[in-house]
Parts: structure tokens; sequence; C-alpha cells
């Protein structure tokens, strides 16, 4: 593959997922399907929705921006811009029909409307627009330019999920920034389904678990902070390139966390989650990521790795506070239903694929060794 089609073919892949995050989020919690004996398509001829809100309309617009984005630009590596935009903007527009067609069967959560069909067909439609004017002024070639010089020859994926991870903080999480506590609910999960069964007795019995000390939960939220940073380093060849991307994650960090608690408590509790141990723990990620910016491409994966498994071990051993649980009620039931499974997802699992990426990027061959096997 030449250089210049590196950036497309992450593009596809993008597409590809964020198309798979757009059918999950628009059919959640994919229950309660039912058929009440009406065309799936009549919501077409169905009068507008009376009632709106601000927040519906620019959910819809901006949720298919970067559908219609990465399409028209994975299509384009194709040489006919014309028909990218073709491409970027039809796809989207019949993914949600068929979308909006299949929530007619989900009674009890979701209402199809034609309204929510145009606006995503518009926000493609923007989506593509940016594609264009991204490829025209160049952008894509200075993306490959900086793939060449900027990162190693084998990143493993790892650009794509560090773009993911302010999306993974805004799902609400018991600790800031502490991403991959899954054990609380996975536990419940198997109570629930083994309820009645011989299985139960061979389940571990759940045991009160104390919260975390205040110094502990400053543990936490540094490594939860400096693990991603690490795996950045891992794959960027200089310092200032390293403190550049400091900067920028933990700005997007900040920001995606003042956004998820602006959505659940409002715009008054924005800052509600910088406690004084969240605060302790900020300033050690700061330390800790500034004395690293020198790490070998090696040592800072396997540094990555090490900070993961010790946060999680002690993120997943802490009980789930009063008020996270609270959060969670307002993500599920409230009007964020259409993103609570979607980020829900990203959020917990988020760490266990840096796991994986952070493993390849700490056994990946040294170039050396590359060429002599090639030789």
């Amino acid at each position: 593959m030449s250089p210049a089609a590196k950036p497309y073919s992450l593009a596809l892949v993008l597409a590809l997922l964020y198309a798979a995050l757009v059918v999950h989020a628009s059919l959640y919690p994919f229950s309660g399907w039912r058929y009440q004996g009406v065309a799936l398509w009549a919501f077409l001829q169905a009068p507008w929705p009376v009632h709106w809100t601000v927040f519906d309309v620019a959910t819809n617009l901006l949720a298919y921006v970067p559908l219609g984005l990465w399409l028209t630009v994975a299509v384009a590596r194709h040489g006919s811009r014309r028909r990218a935009a073709g491409v970027g903007l039809l796809l989207p527009c019949l993914l949600s029909l068929g979308l909006e067609s299949a929530q007619g069967l989900l009674v009890q959560h979701r209402v199809p409307s034609q309204v929510d069909w145009l606006l995503n067909t518009v926000g493609a439609a923007l989506g593509v627009g940016l594609a264009l004017w991204l490829l025209s002024s160049r952008w894509m070639a200075r993306w490959s330019a900086f793939h060449q010089t900027g990162l190693v020859p084998q990143t493993c994926g790892a650009p794509l999920l560090l773009a993911l991870w302010p999306l993974a903080l805004v799902y609400p999480t018991s600790v800031p920034f502490g991403l991959g506590q899954i054990w609380p609910r996975l536990e419940r999960t198997l109570y629930d389904w083994t309820e009645g069964s011989f299985l139960q007795p061979w389940l571990p019995t759940p045991m009160p678990e104390l919260p975390l000390s205040p110094l502990t939960e400053a543990i936490v939220v540094a490594l939860c902070i400096w693990a991603p940073l690490l795996l950045g380093y891992a794959v960027l060849r200089r310092v200032g390139q390293r403190f550049v991307f400091l900067l920028l994650a933990l700005g997007l960090g900040l920001a995606a966390l003042l956004l998820s608690a602006s959505l659940t408590w409002g715009p008054t509790h924005a800052w509600a989650w910088l406690t004084p141990s969240a605060s302790l723990g900020l300033s050690f990620a700061v330390a800790l990521a500034l004395l690293s910016l020198a790490l070998g491409h090696r040592a800072a994966a396997v540094l990555s790795l090490l900070a993961w498994v010790l946060a999680l071990a002690l993120l997943n051993r802490a009980p789930e506070v009063p008020y996270f649980a609270q959060s969670l009620q307002i993500w599920e039931w409230g009007r964020f239903i259409q993103l609570h499974g979607l980020s829900q997802w990203l959020g917990g699992l988020w760490p266990f694929a840096a796991l994986w990426v952070g493993l390849r990027l700490a056994l990946r061959p040294a170039p050396g060794q590359v060429y002599n096997r090639r030789a």
C-alpha cells in the first residue's frame, strides 16, 4: 500500500466502526420488539412532531456528520470525489431510513420520525462537505506525511484507539477518568443469569468492599490518565510531539468530563467531579507524564500496560458509590438513552483494548529486526 493510501484505509475502518456504533445507539436497548400492524415506513407520512428539544435536534444532526465525513474520505481514495460525495450522502441516508423504520418495532423505547431522518441526512451532507474541504485543502496529505515522519512504523491501531478516549470518558464513572470498572455490573449480570440454576452456588460470594481511600482514589485517577498518555508516547517519535500530545489529550479529557457532568447534572455542576482526590490525581498524572517524555517506545508501552493492570485491579475492587448509580439511571432512562448503550460499552471496554494494543506495541520487533527478516 502506498503511503498516500494509508489515511484513506483508516477512514474506511473509522466509517465501518462508526456505522456499527450508530446502529447500536439507534436500536438500544434491543428489547420490546412488536409489530403493530402498521407499515414500517408509515412515519414518513405522519404529521410532523409538535414537541422537540434543542438536544434532540443537535444529536440527530451531529450524529451523522462523522459517518458522511469518513465515508467520503474512504471512497475518495479511488480518485473520484463526485462518486465519494454521492456514497457519503446516500449510504447514511439509507442507513438512517432503515433504522428509523426498525424503531417502529421498539414500541416502548423509540418513536420513528421523518424529522430525525431528515436531520441525519443533513448531518451526513455536512460531513460530506467537510470531507471535500479537507481533501481540497491537502489535510490528508499532511496527515500522511505526519504518519510517515512522526509515528513509528507499526502503530497497531493506537492512534484510532486514542482518538476514542475522550468519547469513552463521556460516560459517567464512579472515579474520574476511571474507565473499565466492569466487575460490579458483570457480577450482578452473572447472578441474574444463573438465578435458580445449579450454577449459582458455584459463583463466588460477593463480599462487601470498602470504598477507596482518598489517596488510593488519587492514585487510580493518576494511573488512568498516565496510561493513555504512555500509549501515545509509544507511537510518537519526538519529545516535542509527545508534549503537544500531552496538552491536547489532557484538554480533550477534561472537556469530556465537563461535558459528562453537564449533561448529567447540569452546567452549574460541571466541575463537581473535581474533588480533592481527583485534583491530586490529576497533578500526579501531569508530573508522571512530564517525567516520561523521554522514555523509549517499548518502555512507554510496557509502563502503560503496568499502569492499566494496577488501575483496573484497584478500580474493580471498589464499590459503586450512590451518586454514580443515580447518574447511570439518568443516562439509562432519561434523554440519553440513545447514548447509554454506546457510551457504556466504549467506556467499559476501552482500557482492555488499550491493554491489547499496548501488548502488541511492547512485543513488536525492533526496526532492525524487521529489516533482517525481510533481507
